[in-house]
Order: structure tokens, then C-alpha cells, then sequence
């Protein structure tokens, strides 16, 4: 397949791959697992993820990013080469213009990193645009319009939250709370009050099985596996969805603060269009039962979820690649 621009949301948790024409080609976790012992990449994506909390010592797990930004520069230069031989196949030579989301508040150090990475693993061009504005576009916003509109992106690892009109920003905040501190705190809570060791893993799956942004009068239940901190021995226990309400409240307020900063600091004319219209939330996040309902309790204004929230950074990358001169002006971040 002879493919001359790919679209990438590089993720904290997942990465999304879009090829223009074809949609998104590529959807796998954000993990690479190295061979400590022989320097080499052994896995990557789906394969990679699986080996996490399982692996001896020869064998290292990484997740390349943190909090939105590289934190494993050499791996994720292996994910992203990894990501165009996949698509390219046997045309490695012909070298892809590239889109990359990155975070509003990323840094230039961190800018400078993701270009890099990608140039290294074989890209023609690289244009970083910020995740708010692609989030955007993918969720069907009309970016270009002289009203105002709210996106808010909750990820893996930052929460963008952004007042888009006329092509740009007006007001944003770059919040590096999101789904994995929403993990961490349904570790937290079963070892504090259950007394149970549990890995990302099984966080992760009780959040998507059972965890709601509000109590609810129905309650879920989910039996989940674990070490018991007092014998140390294997242990089962069910857990109920609202004690992951009560987990994750602290974490969800910390969000909804910062919604509530934009929304001060946003000029009044787009603040009674945002009114009008609502919100809309995008990001694996916007996954999470109930969010948009409890966004819109704790604001006060209508809140939406996104088609397909997943998808919406990647499907941005792919209206931009289709129109790359006409958003090169207003929505890349320069090299």
C-alpha cells in the first residue's frame, strides 16, 4: 500500500493510526515490551500490553508515554516506525507526511522530542496539532465558525479542555489528570478499604465494566481477583459499582474544576453560545457511564458525548491531512 500521509494520535494508553481515504487503520495500546537481556523490541501494541505485570526480569515493559508527552524517547521512535512499516508495507523507502496530536500545553522541549521521534523513524514532515482542535474536527464541530464551541478531551493521560471559535482556542487548560489517575484511584481504594493488591490491568477493566461518574440506584457488580495484603495469598472479592463512584469521585471533581476555569475565563459572547449549545466530550473518558450527565449537573450547561469518542483525535488528523495548506496556517504547531 503505497501511503504518502498518516494521521497519529499518539496516546498515553492507546495510539490510533488514520490513513486518508481508509480511516483509522491502526488501533493498539501505547506499549512496547524490550528484551532486557538481547536490546531488542519483542512486542508492540495488543501483544505488548499483555506481558504488563506478567514478565521476568529479561523482559521490560514500557509505556512510552506519560501524561500525554514522550517520557521513553528511544521507544517511542521504535512505536512510531513501527506504525509506518505497518501501513507502508513493502514501500519503505517513500517516506509519509505525518500529523501528530499532542497536548495544548505541551512544551517545546516536548515538541522538539515528538518531531525528532517521528523524523528518526522515517517520516517526510512532521506537523504537531494541538488535541483540543483535532478532538474537535473529529467530533464534528465546526471550528471555522465565528461562534463559540467546548470540546473537552478526556484521555489517558491529560484532560483537554478548550473554547474553540474561528479557527483557534480562545480559552484552554491542559490538565494531566485523566483515565490513569482514574486507575489509580481504583487501586487505591480496593487496597485501602478491601485490603487487595490489583494491577493496572484489572483497574482498567473494572472502570470500562463497572465504573460510573454518579451513584446509581441499580448497582453493578463485578467479581475481580487480587493478593490479599494481610495473608498474601490469592483472593477473590465483588466489588460494586458505586464504591468506584466513591473511588473516582476526587479524581472526576478535579476535572470538572478545571471546566469550570475555562468557563470563567472564557469572553461572555461565547459563553451564552456554549450555553446554547453544550458541551461535548470527547476521549477514551467520555466512555466512562454517566460523565456527561455529571459534567452537566456540576456546570449547569448540556454536555454530549462525541460519536465514536475513541476516534475523534485520529479522525481530526485526517481532516487536516485532506486540507493540510489550509489548516497549516491556523492549526499547526510549527516546527
Amino acid at each position: 500500500m503505497f501511503v504518502k500521509k498518516i494521521g497519529i494520535d499518539l496516546g498515553t494508553c492507546n495510539s490510533l493510526v488514520l490513513v486518508p481515504g481508509k480511516g483509522v487503520i491502526i488501533k493498539e495500546p501505547s506499549v512496547v515490551a524490550v528484551s532486557v537481556t538481547e536490546n531488542r523490541v519483542i512486542a508492540i501494541g495488543n501483544e505488548a500490553k499483555e506481558m504488563i505485570g506478567r514478565t521476568p526480569d529479561t523482559i521490560k515493559v514500557y509505556r512510552p508515554l506519560k501524561d500525554g508527552v514522550i517520557a521513553e524517547y528511544k521507544i517511542t521512535e521504535v512505536m512510531i516506525r513501527y506504525f509506518i512499516q505497518k501501513i507502508s508495507g513493502h514501500f519503505k523507502f517513500f517516506k509519509p507526511e505525518i500529523v501528530i496530536g499532542v497536548p495544548a500545553g505541551i512544551t517545546s522541549t516536548e515538541k522538539r522530542a515528538v518531531i525528532e521521534a517521528a523524523t528518526l523513524a522515517g517520516a517526510k514532515s512532521v506537523y504537531l496539532t494541538k488535541e483540543p482542535i483535532l478532538a474537535a474536527i473529529g467530533a464534528g464541530i465546526p471550528i471555522n465558525s465565528c461562534s463559540g464551541h467546548m470540546i473537552i478531551d478526556i484521555g489517558g493521560g491529560t484532560s483537554e479542555i478548550a473554547v474553540i471559535s474561528l479557527g483557534g482556542m480562545v480559552t484552554y487548560s491542559s490538565l494531566r489528570i485523566a483515565g490513569d489517575k482514574i486507575d489509580l484511584a481504583i487501586s487505591k481504594y480496593i487496597k485501602d478499604k478491601h485490603k487487595l493488591a490489583i494491577g493496572t490491568q484489572t483497574a482498567e477493566e473494572i472502570k470500562k465494566t463497572i465504573g460510573t461518574a454518579i451513584p446509581e440506584t441499580e448497582e453493578c457488580s463485578m467479581e475481580i481477583r487480587g493478593r490479599d495484603l494481610v495473608l498474601g495469598l490469592p483472593k477473590n472479592i465483588t466489588i460494586k459499582s458505586n464504591e468506584i463512584n466513591e473511588a473516582i469521585t476526587e479524581t472526576l471533581e478535579e476535572i470538572i474544576k478545571t471546566i469550570r476555569q475555562v468557563l470563567r475565563d472564557t469572553p461572555p459572547e461565547l459563553s451564552a453560545d456554549i450555553m446554547d449549545k453544550g458541551m461535548v466530550v470527547a476521549g477514551g473518558g467520555a466512555l466512562l457511564k454517566n460523565i456527561d450527565i455529571l459534567i452537566s449537573q456540576s456546570i449547569g450547561v448540556p454536555c454530549f458525548i462525541a460519536d465514536d469518542p475513541l476516534s475523534c483525535v485520529a479522525k481530526g488528523t485526517g481532516a487536516v491531512l485532506d486540507n493540510i495548506d489550509l489548516y497549516k496556517r491556523s492549526i499547526m504547531i510549527k516546527r
